[in-house]
């Protein structure tokens, strides 16, 4: 038999496929995608659970005209390889190739792009009141993880959908539960029952019928009712969702395609919110991702026979901050270790294990991580909230609100900070710079190594009052050796790493790196530059700045945080309160999102890699260069 994916470059070729036929696309979508993410990396597990219940989705719906809406979006990639985007999966997260998450500027039938966790169940009925204002016609699909409905925001968003009862379906993707031959079987005709308008129509019939009899007909029509609801509270699951105005239909074997294109397809012609709730499996068809879904998760290129992944073993500053963790849990009883849905990615599973009762995961909760921290911190204990920096963004309210105000002493592990390279916009961490050094009472560090960071939380717990150290994804400098002895850092002191007179660089965190492949560029071109590592976003060595800013005149800063607002920006608010008159430069994030790739190459790119900061110091300040440097005037276009 020819392969069918062959033949399928459109969701309407999918419609015209038997279920026998449906269910090999199945299988030779799985292999595609084994293949492709053990190449290029990305999320295998989720999306190995839902082929079934794309393929669905995609036959019963139109999704040049309906939307469906793809929550967080990482398991999206079935949905990109039937909506012509096959040939495309070999350059998946790739610069210049096709995004790992929805994504409506790549096409027509992505619907609304997507990254965060728990936002589907708002945009969708944002988009179905929208329809139903302009008096469009058409249907509106959210499809939410179980996981993703831990975040508050779906519940607010389930709340007003009930309330305001309009047509809209939302799928519960659950895949933690273990389907059962007799439950799902029960399930299935539970839920063809419920979703049958006969169903609907049969109920209505009986209790007007019933009232028709003089004298005691509403009676019975109310005892039914009552009859009626004690039976659904006992016998049907999701009632919280039927309260909530849902109807509710499941659960359901998410990758059963007859039942699930039955179910859908009734679900359709059905009036005001329902939610249907499938029971899938991480990994389905990939037996590594299935004994392992969390590892496989996200996962970087590995060996299909295997499943091991293909990487040179580098300690990073993930793994450190872990290792920091459990180490002062020993020495202190006091510390508490809180993280959002993310104990492995942040790296206290090893924490988790050994102090399972000092260790919280509150779900895709960040606003509640906070404030939950900021209550332990109020009674005495030293929490750690370790998230990454994207997620942050999510509970700014709250560091605001209920840490700094109070100024409680919360310690914020800030991981992924900057570019994190493949996941792209919707996950790079180029804000928090920003958005953190404005706040009162809070301390600011970013390590420019893994000892720095080793330091920097070190001292963190010295400080009575809000700490936050945000460090990047993956290793710092190759082959350093991690000290054991521990410093306690000066608050607000920066470290010269090297003298200069002609030009001064300022960097912190990993522009530190950046910053001294620069210097040796330049000193190779017979510049005298300092360097300084800054250590500190707040509160700023103002003195070191403003001495080295007087003796060189020329000052470059380096962060791989955006530029608006970000370390440079507070470097120049120290010059002008000092009335320094030092001509400045500042290399970070431009005011853009950016895409995703490697973060070497989004460096490139972006002119933040090392030889192109160079170049620019050169161009701003053609003086500094030797006259005689005919290799360095050519290197630079200098001619």
């Amino acid at each position: 038999m020819d392969e069918i994916l062959n033949f399928v470059n459109s969701p309407r070729d999918i419609k015209k496929l038997s279920l026998y036929e449906m269910k090999h696309l199945a299988a030779e979508i799985r292999q595609l995608l084994i293949k492709s993410i053990s190449q290029c990396g990305g999320h295998l597990a989720a999306n190995l659970g839902v082929v079934e219940l794309s393929i669905a989705l995609h036959y019963v719906f139109d999704t040049l005209r309906d939307k469906i809406i793809w929550d967080v979006g990482h398991q999206s990639y079935v949905h990109k390889i039937l909506t012509g985007r096959r040939d495309a999966m070999k350059g998946l997260r790739q610069y210049g190739g096709i995004s790992g998450f929805p994504k409506c500027e790549e096409s027509l039938h992505d619907a609304f792009n997507t990254g965060h966790s728990s936002t589907s169940i708002s945009a969708a009925l944002g988009m179905a009141l929208a329809r139903d204002i302009k008096g469009d016609d058409y249907s509106v699909v959210a499809v939410i993880g179980d996981g993703a409905l831990t975040g508050g925001m779906a519940y607010e968003a389930l709340n007003h959908a009930g309330h305001e009862g309009r047509d809209l379906i939302v799928i519960l993707n659950d895949n933690e539960m273990s389907i059962s031959r007799n439950v799902g079987a029960m399930s299935g005709y539970l839920s063809r029952l419920r979703t049958d308008p006969s169903y609907s129509r049969t109920k209505d019939e009986i209790e007007t019928v019933l009232k028709r009899i003089p004298g005691i007909g509403v009676n019975i029509a109310k005892a039914a009712g009552r009859f009626k609801d004690m039976i659904k509270y006992l016998m049907v699951p999701g009632m919280l969702f039927e309260e909530l105005g849902f109807t509710y239909v499941g659960p359901i074997n998410g990758h059963n395609l007859e039942e699930l294109k039955l179910v859908l397809a009734n679900s359709k012609k059905m009036r005001g919110p329902v939610l249907i709730h499938t029971i899938t499996e991480k990994g389905r068809g990939y037996e590594p991702a299935r004994k392992k879904p969390d590892s496989f998760h996200g996962v970087g290129p590995f060996d299909i026979t295997t499943g091991n992944q293909f990487k040179k073993y580098k300690m990073t500053y993930t793994e450190v901050f872990g290792e920091f963790m459990v180490e002062q849990a020993e020495k202190n009883q006091l510390l508490v270790a809180i993280t959002a849905a993310m104990t492995s990615g942040t790296g206290l599973e090893r924490f988790s294990q050994v102090f399972p009762e000092r260790f919280f995961d509150v779900g895709i909760c960040e606003q509640h991580a906070v404030t939950l921290a900021a209550g332990m911190a109020k009674a005495g204990l030293r929490p750690v909230v370790a998230i990454y920096s994207t997620f942050l963004q999510r509970a700014y309210d709250q560091i605001v609100h209920d840490v700094a105000l109070q100024n409680l002493p919360v310690i914020f592990a800030i991981d992924r900070a900057g570019l994190v390279g493949e996941d792209g916009p919707t996950h790079h961490g180029v804000f928090d710079l920003s958005f953190l050094r404005n706040i009162p009472n809070m301390t600011v560090m970013a390590p420019s190594d893994e000892n720095e960071l080793l330091d920097m939380l070190y001292t963190a717990f010295y400080i009575n009052g809000p700490v936050a150290i945000r460090y990047p994804r993956g290793g710092g400098n190759e082959g350093l050796k991690i000290v054991k002895e521990r410093k306690l850092l000066e608050i607000g002191k920066s470290k010269v790493i090297r003298e200069g007179d002609e030009l001064a660089v300022v960097a912190i965190g990993r522009g530190v790196s950046i910053a001294k492949e620069t210097v040796d560029i330049l000193s190779s071109k017979g510049i005298n530059a300092a360097l300084l590592d800054a250590r500190f976003a707040k509160p700023l060595d103002k003195d070191m700045i403003s001495k080295i800013a007087c003796e060189c005149g020329r000052v470059v800063t380096i962060e791989d945080n955006c530029l608006e607002g970000g370390f440079g920006s507070a470097v120049l608010e120290v010059l002008a309160e000092s009335e320094s008159k030092a001509s400045v430069v500042r290399i970070g994030i431009p005011d853009e999102f950016v895409e995703h790739g490697q973060v070497d190459i989004l460096f490139r790119v972006l002119k933040m890699d090392a030889e192109s900061v160079a170049e620019t110091i050169i161009n701003r300040w053609p003086e500094l260069l030797d006259r005689d440097d005919t290799w360095g005037l050519l290197k630079f276009g200098k001619t």
